[in-house]
């Protein structure tokens, strides 16, 4: 077989069924310049931004697109070269070196995991080791092959899939959660021998500005414009239908919004003959091959039922110790709130702050702010949609800094081994804790805050810009004029 033949097979596992006729009496459209806010439904037809402009939903102020200073390809590309080789360096160096009375033990960033692995806690050895090690290294690699593809003068067809990933991989990648939780070891380390930091510690905290930077300089949007499409919509049962790809004019009326679905991957926009199910599979998209919605299928179901087992978990998770500390023969267990309490008691006030929102106000925030979301939608209320909206966006970024504590016990468990005279051994109550952050954590990604706007009808007719929604603070702008006045300055 000669590589011909397996770029066609690979080709045809990434878009089947592409020899299957197509149907010419039903069609679809692919509106170029029409986005959908993720946040709360509304379609708006987006104007061409200039470089280091950002544009805003006119209703719930989402972000919906930007446009960098910088160059779209190659600065993000010497970001992310410079990342690949702190990546690797950090995998070779060390991480801390403890010394308790002349008896020394030297770690790197593979220690943690593999020790809970030791201990019998192996799902969360492997959770910390997929967040910190494999995650990172999938996303740069990813990420190093989409833009030497984007170089090329033709898209390659595998671009749009590794783009897909990415974007799905990118929020379980933790490698700054992770810097923090050194910071944390270190401080409680520092009481009880002489800790020396080593060269990984400096690594993870370069590999930490060179990501975001890398995501910062990306402009996705650009990518995926040179991504060509297909002529053809495949539906979920492998038939394809016709599609016509449309430039779409400020002036030009929009379709009803039941007749349009967008990628919650790629952004496009589709318009159909007629009014789609709300929840059914619409088929693949056509510039990303993601499975078409029109909103997350049972999302207030599968939120719900996350968020009680997060609540099932979560008091264990506070009532039985994270981790115990044994000095010379004798220890106690210690749980999050005695974790928070001893920093303070050491006089590492803002550390203690930091731990205590992480651990404590970021995981009940998270679990009361989505079941507030899920009882308002559920009563269909109309109140504080805005303010719910920004809720949603919070939660959605402050929920993985909660493995904090995670990662701080995996650096003390592989640290501080010394049998009888110090040692540190992990409880079943991080278990518990790790389990009520991948929960919420999942929760958030379950539930669509679209229904929202959907339930009290807001999303029913395609209303002009300047309409804002119920709950909105103030009114939005009506003109085109306006809304490029809306646009300000990139901040990334």
């Amino acid at each position: 077989m000669n590589a011909t033949q397996v770029m066609a097979l690979l080709r045809e596992a990434l878009f089947p069924g592409q020899d299957v006729p197509v149907d010419e009496e039903r069609h679809a459209r692919l509106l170029r310049g029409v986005v959908e806010c993720p946040c709360c439904g509304h379609y708006q037809i987006l104007p061409e931004l200039a470089p280091g402009t950002q544009a805003r939903c006119c209703r719930c102020n989402q972000l919906l697109d930007r446009r960098n200073r910088t160059s779209p390809i190659a600065t993000p590309l010497a970001f992310c070269i410079s990342s690949a080789a702190l990546y690797l360096a950090m995998l070779a160096s060390t991480l801390m070196m403890l010394d308790l009375y002349g008896r020394q033990r030297t770690v790197n960033i593979l220690t943690g995991p593999i020790e809970l692995l030791h201990e019998g806690w192996g799902e969360v050895g492997v959770l910390v080791a997929i967040a910190t090690i494999v995650v990172p290294g999938l996303v740069i690699g990813m990420m190093l092959s989409i833009l030497v593809g984007a170089l090329q003068p033709k898209l390659p067809f595998w671009v749009p899939h590794l783009l897909k990933w990415y974007e799905r991989l990118r929020p379980w990648s933790m490698v700054e959660v992770y810097i923090l939780g050194v910071f944390v070891a270190y401080t409680k380390l520092s009481d009880l021998a002489y800790v020396q930091i080593g060269a990984a510690v400096f690594l993870v905290s370069g590999l930490m500005l060179t990501m975001s930077a890398t995501d910062a300089t990306l402009d996705t949007e650009l990518i995926w414009e040179r991504r060509q499409t297909d002529r053809s919509l495949r539906r979920m049962d492998n038939k394809r239908i016709r599609l016509t790809c449309e430039s779409v004019e400020r002036t030009t009326p929009l379709p009803p919004p039941s007749h349009m679905a967008s990628c919650l991957s790629c952004g496009a926009v589709l318009a159909f003959e007629e009014a789609m199910p709300t929840t059914e599979a619409l088929g693949f998209c056509p510039r990303c091959g993601h499975v078409l919605h029109r909103r997350k299928p049972n999302g207030r179901m599968r939120a719900l039922a996350l968020l009680i087992s997060a609540v099932v978990f979560y008091l264990p998770a506070n009532i039985y110790p994270v981790m115990t500390v044994i000095r010379l023969g004798g220890g106690t267990g210690h749980t999050i709130i005695e974790g928070a309490v001893e920093l303070w008691e050491d006089g590492m006030i803002p550390l203690s702050l930091l731990v205590l929102f992480a651990s404590v106000t970021v995981p009940v925030l998270k679990i009361f702010g989505l079941l507030f979301m899920l009882f308002t939608t559920w009563r269909r209320s109309g109140r504080w949609l805005v303010v719910r909206t920004r809720l949603y966006r919070v939660i959605d970024v402050i929920g993985r800094w909660s493995m904090i504590d995670v990662f701080m016990v995996s650096i003390l468990v592989a640290m501080v081994r010394f049998n009888s005279m110090a040692s540190i051994t992990a409880n079943g109550g991080m278990v518990c804790f790790a389990a009520v952050v991948v929960l919420t954590i999942f929760a958030v990604h379950a539930f669509d805050p679209r229904v929202m706007w959907d339930v009290v009808g807001d999303n029913d007719a395609q209303e002009d810009c300047g309409l804002a929604g119920r709950g909105a603070s103030a009114p939005a702008p009506q003109t085109t004029a306006a809304y490029l006045n809306n646009m300000e300055p990139d901040r990334a």
